[in-house]
This record gives C-alpha cells, sequence and structure tokens, in this order.
C-alpha cells in the first residue's frame, strides 16, 4: 500500500512527500523513538533485490558527503534526511570546484569499498550548508560476488542515459572509470547548466552517449572535464584519485591555463629501420631539455611515445595526455649530416604554433636540440633556463649512447647486455660523458634484476659508475636513484632512503624515480599509503606508463579492491601486450580467485613474453599441477634445473606460492635471499605474501633482508 501523510510505517511517522523517482517514492518522516527527522523510500516490489542492494551499498560506507542509512524495513529504506537543493548550474569555476572535489571524495570512498554509484546525475547530489552529499546507491554494484549485469531485462538499460558511460550505455562490463565518465557529465552539467548529451528520445540520446562530443566549456576545468568524457575508458582517468589530483590544483579564473606539451616519436626518414634509436633519442633528449623549462608540463617518454605508428588526430592525442600543445617531428639522418622538421601544433584547434627545418652536421645535433627547445619556450612565452650544456659528447660516442638507450627501452637481460656493449664504446671514446655512466648504472639494473649478473657485483659497478657521474655532474638526479638501488642490493635501507631523498629532491622529478621509489624502497618496508601516492603521481606525469599501472594494479590487490586490481592489470596489457609483468599479477590472482582455466591463460602469455624468467616458468607449472597435468609441469620445472643457478630459486617459489605450500616456499624464498634478489623483500606484499609470512620461518627471513617487523 501507498504511504500517507499522518500513517505509521513501523516506528516511523510520515510528515510529508518529498519526492517521486524510478526506485521509489521518497518520504520526510520522523522517527517516533529517537524523535529526529528522516527520509524513507518506499519500495516498488519489482524493486526489492535493487533495495536491498543500495541498502547494502550504503551500510558499507561512512562518508561525510554520502547520504547514511539508517535501517531498512520489509519494502523501504530509512536515510539521512539531507536538507538542500540538488546541484544545479551554471556555476563558476570556484563555486563548482568545492564541490567536485567533496563528490570525487563521496566516489573515491565508494570504490575503495568495491562499490560502483552507476547513477551519477545532478538530481542524486544534494548541496547542503555543509557540502555536497552523494545519494541514492539503488543502482549500485556491490561486492565481488555481485552481478556484473547492467541490465534488468533484455534491452533495459539501468541508469539514466544522459549520464550513462558510453559502456555502460552498451550494455558492457563497467569498472570505476564508468563512475569518471558520469562524473564527468554531471561537473559539465554544473559549470554550463546543460546537459552534455541530448536527445528528442533515449534513442537518440544514448547514441549521443556514445558517438558525439559536447561543445567546450568556457572554463579552466574544461581539459578535467573532457578527459571524464573521452569515449575509450583507457583515455579517462584510470582512477579517482587521479582525478583528484587533476582537480587539486586548477587555475582560477583570471589565470592562464598551464602550458603542457607532449613530444612525440620523431619519424625515422632515412629508409632504414636500425636509424630509429636516432630519431627516437633526439626526440628524447628534447622532451628532457622542455622538462626544464619552469611553468610548463612535459608528458614523460612512455607516455608520449605510445602513440607511435598510430594513425590519431593530434586533438585526440592531446586530450588523452591532458596537453594544450604537442610537438612532431621527423629525422633525415646520412653519413655525417641530418635533416630535422619539428612543429609545434596547438591541440585546440590543431594549427601551428611554430615550424621549422635544419640542415645540419651531425656533430651540431646539439645545438638542434637547443634551438627547437628555445623556439618552443619563445612560442609559449616561457623562460628557458639558459645554464649551458656541462658537456658536448663527441658524436660517434652520442649515437653510441642513443643505442644504447633504446635497447634499455625493451627490459629483458639481452637488451641489457647489447645496451652495455654500446656504452662501453661510448665511454671509450668520451670518458666524461656523465650521462652514459648513470646509462651503464641501468643496465646493472636489469642485469641484477633479471638475475644476469649476480646482486653483489651488479651493485659494486653501479657505485662506481654512478660514483664517477656525481664526480663529472654532481647535479645528476639519476645517479642518486641508483646509487639507492645499490643499497636496496644490499639492503641497506637507510642508505637506500638518503640517496632516493637526494634524488626526489631536485625538480623535476622523473616519473622512473617515483616508480623505483615506490616499488623497490616504500613498498617493502611496509609503506604503502606512500607507495600508492608516488606510483599515482608518477602515472599523473606519465598516464600511459605500464609499468607504473602494472605495479598501482599490485597495491590496489593489497587493499583487497580485486576487481580494481584486475581492471588496472588489463590496462597494462593494452598499453603494452608484450610485457609479462601485467600477466604474472593476473595469474596469481585469479589462482586466488579459484579461476585456474583463466589464470593458466595469463601464466601462458607471461611465460611467453619472457621465458628466460625463472619466476614466469614456475608460476606457469604450479597452475598445471592445480590442474592436473603433472608431465608438463614437471617438464617446466626441469628448466630451473635443482635451483642453484642465479635466479632460479624465484620459479620455485612461485611454484610453491601457487600451490599454498607455504613452508617450501619459505626454503626457496631464503635461497632467493642469499642472491641479494632485488624482488625478494617486495615478495612480503606481494599478491601471494601471506603463503610466506604464513610460514614460521618468516621472521627469519625478515631479519635477513633487514625489514621492519
Amino acid at each position: 500500500m501507498p504511504f500517507a501523510v499522518g500513517s505509521q510505517v513501523g516506528p516511523y511517522e510520515i510528515v510529508a512527500p518529498i519526492g517521486e523517482g524510478g526506485m521509489g517514492a521518497v518520504w520526510k518522516a520522523r522517527d517516533t523513538r529517537l524523535n529526529r527527522i528522516v527520509a524513507i523510500k518506499q519500495l516498488k516490489e519489482a524493486h526489492s533485490a535493487r533495495f536491498e542492494q543500495e541498502a547494502r551499498a550504503i551500510a558499507a560506507l561512512n562518508h561525510p558527503h554520502i547520504c547514511q542509512i539508517h535501517d531498512i524495513g520489509p519494502d523501504y529504506l530509512v536515510l539521512e534526511y539531507v536538507e538542500g537543493k540538488p546541484l544545479a548550474g551554471p556555476l563558476s569555476a570556484e563555486q563548482a570546484l568545492p564541490l567536485a572535489l567533496q563528490i570525487a571524495g563521496a566516489l573515491e570512498a565508494a570504490h575503495k569499498r568495491g562499490i560502483l554509484h552507476r547513477d551519477l546525475k545532478p538530481a542524486n547530489v544534494m548541496v547542503t550548508e555543509n557540502g555536497a552529499k552523494l545519494l541514492d546507491f539503488g543502482l549500485a554494484k556491490v561486492g565481488e560476488d555481485d552481478p556484473d549485469a547492467t541490465r534488468t531485462v533484455e534491452g533495459t538499460v539501468m541508469g539514466t542515459a544522459a549520464y550513462m558511460s558510453p559502456e555502460q550505455a552498451r550494455g558492457r562490463p563497467l569498472d570505476a572509470r564508468s563512475d569518471i565518465f558520469s562524473f564527468g557529465t554531471l561537473l559539465y552539467e554544473a559549470l554550463s547548466g546543460k546537459r552534455a548529451f541530448t536527445g528528442d528520445s533515449m534513442l537518440e540520446t544514448l547514441n549521443a552517449v556514445v558517438s558525439s562530443e559536447p561543445p567546450p566549456l568556457d572554463s579552466p576545468l574544461d581539459s578535467v572535464v573532457k578527459k571524464c568524457l573521452a569515449k575509450d575508458a583507457s583515455e579517462r582517468f584510470q582512477s579517482v584519485a587521479e582525478l583528484k589530483a587533476a582537480l587539486a590544483n586548477p587555475p582560477t579564473k583570471t589565470e592562464k591555463l598551464q602550458a603542457s606539451i607532449a613530444v612525440l616519436p620523431f619519424a625515422n626518414m632515412s629508409g632504414d629501420k636500425d636509424q630509429e634509436y636516432f630519431s627516437d633519442g633526439l626526440a628524447e633528449e628534447i622532451l628532457n631539455l622542455l622538462a626544464k623549462i619552469p611553468g610548463l608540463k612535459v608528458i614523460a617518454r612512455t607516455s608520449s611515445f605510445a602513440f607511435r605508428g598510430r594513425e590519431q588526430d593530434i586533438r585526440k592525442i592531446a586530450q588523452s595526455l591532458s596537453v594544450n600543445t604537442i610537438l612532431e617531428g621527423s629525422v633525415r639522418k646520412a653519413g655525417s649530416r641530418i635533416r630535422v622538421t619539428a612543429q609545434l601544433i596547438d591541440a585546440n584547434d590543431g594549427s601551428h604554433l611554430w615550424s621549422e627545418r635544419y640542415d645540419r652536421q651531425l656533430i651540431d645535433v646539439f645545438e638542434v636540440q637547443d634551438e627547437i627547445a628555445a623556439a618552443i619556450a619563445g612560442s609559449l612565452r616561457l623562460k628557458l633556463r639558459t645554464e649551458g650544456r656541462k658537456h658536448t659528447p663527441a658524436a660517434p660516442a652520442y649515437e653510441e649512447f642513443l643505442k644504447a638507450r633504446h635497447y634499455l627501452r625493451n627490459w629483458s637481460p639481452e637488451s641489457a647486455s647489447k645496451a652495455r656493449e654500446c656504452l662501453g664504446r661510448a665511454l671509450t671514446l668520451d670518458p666524461g660523458f656523465a650521462l652514459a655512466h648513470t646509462e651503464l648504472c641501468r643496465v646493472f639494473v636489469i642485469m641484477a634484476t633479471e638475475n644476469s649478473m649476480r646482486p653483489e657485483e651488479a651493485a659494486k659497478l653501479m657505485r662506481e659508475s654512478a660514483q664517477v657521474a656525481l664526480g663529472i655532474d654532481a647535479s645528476l638526479p639519476d645517479a642518486h636513484w641508483l646509487l639507492a638501488m645499490a643499497a636496496v642490493l644490499d639492503y641497506d635501507w637507510e642508505r637506500a632512503g638518503q640517496e632516493f631523498r637526494s634524488a626526489l629532491s631536485q625538480e623535476p622529478v622523473s616519473a622512473d624515480i617515483r616508480i623505483y621509489y615506490s616499488f623497490f624502497y616504500l613498498a617493502p618496508l611496509g609503506r604503502m599509503k606512500e607507495a600508492q601516492e608516488q606510483m599515482e603521481r608518477a602515472l599523473i606525469d606519465d598516464p600511459l606508463n605500464f609499468v607504473a599501472r602494472a605495479d598501482l594494479g599490485a597495491y590496489l590487490f593489497l587493499e583487497g579492491r580485486l576487481r580494481e586490481s584486475e581492471a588496472v592489470q588489463n590496462q597494462a596489457v593494452e598499453l603494452a601486450p608484450g610485457f609479462f609483468i601485467p600477466y604474472f599479477h593476473l595469474a596469481y590472482l585469479q589462482v586466488l580467485q579459484g579461476r585456474l582455466t583463466e589464470a593458466r591463460a595469463s601464466a601462458e602469455q607471461c611465460f611467453a613474453n619472457a621465458p628466460w624468467h625463472p619466476g614466469t616458468a614456475g608460476l606457469l607449472a604450479g597452475i598445471l599441477s592445480l590442474l592436473g597435468e603433472g608431465a608438463a609441469a614437471r617438464k617446466l620445472m626441469n628448466r630451473l634445473g635443482d635451483g642453484s643457478t642465479l635466479g632460479s630459486p624465484w620459479g620455485f617459489v612461485s611454484y610453491h606460492a601457487v600451490r599454498s605450500e607455504c613452508d617450501q616456499a619459505a626454503v626457496w624464498h631464503e635461497r632467493l635471499i642469499q642472491q641479494r634478489d632485488t624482488r625478494a623483500p617486495f615478495i612480503a606484499v606481494s599478491a601471494f605474501g601471506d603463503r610466506l609470512t604464513s610460514s614460521p620461518r618468516w621472521p627469519a627471513l625478515r631479519r635477513m633482508m633487514n625489514l621492519p617487523a
């Protein structure tokens, strides 16, 4: 029976109607027991399961900007009574920003509990004297056991058409990025007073969501809204934490938007693919020069170079990277001569802000780099630091250096060995080339991490190369973080912390430094909140960095955010299908959830991408043994021999951890520690860390690595 004013519903007296919604009528009521005003949502019978779901969703949350649930009855919910008005625009950026941050904070709290809202819209945000309140979790998706459906019956889409994400409109599986799209529609409407997507019918509105772009906003928050509204979920903010970071320090109404740039890989016009190292190296060197310009946001190399070979509109690339200018160019190298063309493009309209062609001798390549950086600074009305080059390497040494960097982009023992040869030649030609000494340190990091060099030898060589580099140029931050990695190999955490802090103290801080600081220092010491913050900061500067994304997915797993963790690992796979680490994490996650068939597929791809890595063989062998394929598992484990080979204990740790054989995993982990493996300290906070820490051997293993209790 419908409620009526004056009627009694359990201990609640109905006072007045508030409104009618698709999920049920809402009434103002008085709690006669506690003498307080509440809101009661009356249940429509067809939505009983949804109301129970809403109750679970809201009850799981405790946040100042989320409406609280007080009670539940057989056909009603009792909610916090919120006095205010629904969010409405147009609002200035200054008015909208505090509300946007409050809504984002509420959304982040929900996502951390595995809850997607799925119906974000202005009507579900109440503006009160104390700020915004997020209402109505009637369509929320809660926890790992809830169905992933977005439809009630065939052809009926759940949600409000104008505020859905494209994937929600298509009835596809959703993750946190769907709520981020809906947040964008909500913020667009708050700023403009108009809906981002409209149509004369639900079908037309859904079509607009899927295929149309709303008019740009005359607001400093336009770039944030645009990124939220990217049709492809991989081009949006990948978490609410990223979204909040973008909202945290926006320009005011009177400020000019921060100048920002992405440097795309320069096209190799030499007709020889082997010359790609030179065109890539030239673009990267220009990027590094631009990063030193105060006031200019420069996207890191990994993200900028992710668009190599893609025929995409410059404006779409700029939108996905949140920049307002793009530098592209080409290089033709023939003997001792080079031709470089470069053009700076305004991402708003695709127009050329500046372009130039340089025909020079190879020895003049550094002048070309400096001239391009100076021209860009002038075009953007910024000032290039004129500190000058401390050292101009000989041209042949520089070419070997660029070849080494090219090899080091492919993380493997083989590529590290080739890079070492190149750097050896570079330093023979020019012993005073400081950057070549630091790149040599990177070689030793890879060789130690991937078990092609004994860690104690690698640490010694890293210290020697880094000290030589600092003796030539004491301002090199890379030398300090590489010294920190040498200390990590010695399990000397105090020294590692000092060196990392030295590296972090010099602006600009590269994404690489933040990634290593997070994964190899903060995480092993159990400082997971700081580790996650550093990884998220790295992704702000380098949003398409697949290494940082895979590591962030591992951290989300440790928080129990399994669905988000899996989504982030899949993003890393999309960014770099040939990279083995995300498949490694996915396989363990799937094993722990009992999804052995999927785990096998992930492990097989992991092994195919890195057959040289002992851990990939152990991982796959363990999963095969769980599936009853003992012969295939033994064949893989035979590759590891008796475990005495450098790095091979990794394979046995992986094998036994997959099989929940905690003590055996701990025995092999001790051998891993004795080899000073760089990943040994991280295992305690990995997906299978509990299978080591639950062993009686763990306290002794922890002390061997000098880790805190």
